[in-house]
Order: C-alpha cells, then sequence, then structure tokens
C-alpha cells in the first residue's frame, strides 16, 4: 500500500505553527522509517517493546516533551499533542511508553520534586538513560483509586512501602518507579529504585491488546527507601490524578493518530479492492463508513486543539480533557472496526493494522479513566449533582 496520507480535511495544517508541524512531521517519518517495520516481529514473537529504539526516541526529544528544563524539550502542548498523535498512529504501545515516561512520571517529578530529585533523576530520563513506571491502580482499584491498599510507614528517617500494584506499563523494564501509597497524613507519592530489596516486577502474559507493551504487576514487600525520595509537593490524591489528566490529554491526541491510520488503510484498501467489476471504494455503503470516518477524525481535530491551546494559555479545566478522552477514543474504536470491516477477511491478519488498533484502542478506552467515569465526570460537572 501507498504511504500514509494524514487527514486534513478542514485544512487544519494552515492552524499551526511552523515548529509545530516540524516536530510532528519529523515523528511522523520517524514512525514509518523506524518503528513499524520492528512493530510486527514484536508482537508475533513474544509481545515486548522495541527496547533499542528508547535511545532515539530520547535523541528527539520525545520524553517529557511539554516540561521546561534539566534536558525536555520545552514543547508547546499543540506540539507536544500532534508528536503523541504520530506515536499511536504507529501503535498505542509506542504512544504508552512516552506518556507513562513523560506524564506519569517525569511530570509529579517535575511538578512535585524538589529541586535535588529533578536534578537526579529528569536530565537523564529525558534522554532514555532512566525508564519509569507509575504505580497506582491496584489489582482490587481502579477507577475507585482511593480504596488503594498500598502503604508507607515511617521507620527511622525514612519510609517503608507494602503492597501490590496491577496493569504498570513498563514495570519491568523501569529503573524506577514512582509509588503512590497512603500514609498517616493521606496519599503520597515516592520514587523507588526497582533494585531496591523487596521490591518485584512481574509481566502480564496473555494480552490480546497493547501487544507492543510491557505492562506488569509491582510487588512491594517491606521497601525501604529514604525520605528524599518522598515527593513532598504532592499531599493526598490530587498528585497522582494531576498526573492521570496529563496523560489524559495525551491520550486524546493519541487516539486521533490511531483513528487516521485506521481511515488511511481503509481508504487506500477499498480504492483498490475490486468488487462486481469496480473498487469496493465505489459502493454506497462504503462511502457512508469513510465519510463517518473523516467527519468524526476532523472533529476530534477541532476538539483537541482547542483543548491543546487553552492548555497552554493555563485556561484548561480537568472536565475538558475528560471529554476529548472520552470522544476521541470513542471514535477512534468506532474507526477501526469500521476499517476492520472495510478490510474483509485481510483485516483480521497482521499484516493490516486496524485490527490491532482496534484491540489497544479497547484498552485505551479503559485506561487513564474508562468511557464511563468520564461520562460521570462531565455529568457531574454539568448538573452540579454526583450521579450514584
Amino acid at each position: 500500500m501507498a504511504d500514509f496520507e494524514a487527514a486534513d480535511f478542514l485544512r487544519i495544517d494552515e492552524l499551526l505553527a511552523d515548529e509545530e508541524r516540524i516536530a510532528r512531521d519529523s515523528v511522523r517519518e520517524f514512525v514509518s522509517k523506524e518503528f513499524l517495520p520492528l512493530l510486527q516481529h514484536h508482537i508475533r514473537q513474544d509481545g515486548s517493546f522495541p527496547m533499542d529504539l528508547v535511545p532515539k526516541l530520547g535523541e528527539l526529544g520525545l520524553f517529557g516533551a511539554n516540561l521546561n528544563g534539566y534536558g525536555c524539550a520545552g514543547m508547546n502542548n499543540v506540539a507536544y499533542g500532534l508528536v503523541l498523535q504520530e506515536l499511536e498512529r504507529g501503535d498505542s504501545g509506542l504512544r504508552s511508553f512516552a506518556s507513562v515516561q513523560g506524564s506519569l512520571c517525569m511530570y509529579p517529578i517535575h511538578t512535585y520534586g524538589t529541586e535535588a530529585q529533578k536534578q537526579r533523576w529528569l536530565p537523564g530520563m529525558a534522554r532514555g538513560e532512566l525508564v519509569g513506571c507509575f504505580g497506582l491502580t491496584e489489582p482490587d482499584f481502579g477507577s475507585h483509586v482511593g480504596g488503594m491498599l498500598t502503604r508507607a510507614e515511617r521507620r527511622g528517617s525514612g519510609w517503608v512501602l507494602n503492597g501490590t500494584k496491577r496493569w504498570i506499563t513498563n514495570g519491568s523494564v523501569a529503573d524506577l518507579a514512582i509509588i503512590w501509597a497512603k500514609t498517616p497524613d493521606g496519599v503520597r507519592g515516592f520514587v523507588v529504585e526497582t533494585d531496591r530489596s523487596g521490591f518485584e516486577a512481574r509481566d502480564i502474559k496473555g494480552k490480546f491488546s497493547l501487544r507492543a507493551s510491557v505492562t506488569s504487576e509491582l510487588f512491594l514487600q517491606d521497601v525501604e527507601v529514604p525520605e528524599e525520595n518522598r515527593l513532598a509537593g504532592a499531599q493526598g490524591l490530587a498528585g497522582p490524578l494531576s498526573c492521570l489528566n496529563q496523560a489524559r490529554y495525551g491520550i486524546a491526541w493519541g487516539a486521533i493518530g490511531a483513528a487516521m491510520a485506521c481511515y488511511d488503510e481503509a481508504l487506500q484498501y477499498t480504492r483498490e479492492r475490486v468488487v462486481q467489476g469496480g473498487p469496493l471504494a465505489g459502493k454506497q455503503l462504503t462511502q457512508e463508513k469513510l465519510v463517518y470516518m473523516l467527519t468524526e477524525i476532523t472533529k476530534a481535530q477541532f476538539l483537541i486543539l482547542r483543548i491543546a491551546r487553552l492548555k497552554d494559555e493555563g485556561k484548561l479545566h480537568h472536565t475538558m480533557v475528560s471529554m476529548a478522552k472520552r470522544n476521541n477514543v470513542d471514535i477512534a474504536l468506532q474507526i477501526a472496526r469500521q476499517a476492520r470491516d472495510l478490510l474483509g477477511a485481510n483485516g483480521i491478519v497482521d499484516d493490516y493494522q486496524s485490527m490491532r488498533h482496534m484491540v489497544n484502542l479497547e484498552t485505551v478506552r479503559t485506561y487513564e479513566g474508562t468511557h464511563d467515569i468520564h461520562t460521570l465526570i462531565l455529568g457531574e460537572h454539568i448538573t452540579g449533582v454526583r450521579a450514584l
């Protein structure tokens, strides 16, 4: 099939600054030339992430890309979003790796850490020399994060952590983990080096989705960390929830990339596939599906672009991100399903990408707040009433 052609029906490119387009185009080229040729091997063989590409991701400035200082690229939030769009056009696992590193690990250190902590960890993470993971979700507590069982207790001048975290991206390849735990003073965050005694990560096997991503369970048994590893500025659930909001913002961009990949594949395929003497693209039902795809992609592009500009202006409210995550992931999943349908039997093999994006998006719909959770967040915001 021909090279990827991005959907831009209403000429959104004209609304972008030069540096925003350059950031996007450099990542688009990297994904097409360096990531996608490797992807099939990792999905088929062992469900792994291509760790050899991590230094290149660091070289491109993709870790903590919208953070300033400490070796971070300092992109505005539009450029950062476009970068994540292109990463997820490749695969949700690629965007997840960058999102976890930047939004869930570097962001809390950058926002809530001391200057010493920032100097100690952020430059290496920006270069990809240190990999992080984010330990919030537990086996029995996902959306209800306040129910977490992991505990941190004082011991001398330091802390002792005990608990289990599950569904942790990058868990077994991480050099450090941001662990959220309950203390007598509420929820606190800790930077935990993964080589500490009592820390163990085990990969979760048998995934149908996010095959090109490492997903783990973390076990902490009497893990001792010094006071200087506590994120002093993070108090209560506001700390981890702010990190999740950063990640959700990136997801809303990334989902568009997956949708664009599926639309482009379906459009190219139906133009070339001959059915009853003519191209499949010439059938009424095919055109209805393609029009739906392009329309929803275009609406999603304007939604997240407006949110990105508001974020850069300091006017963002977290419910706006909930709307974008909820909408964009949902339409991307519907587009992936329709694209797979148009590909017929070919759509179920990994020589094509739509079904891979489809099963990945089932996970993206669930993590960082499920579709239903974001519905309730918006519902409470607009009515002022918490639904029961």
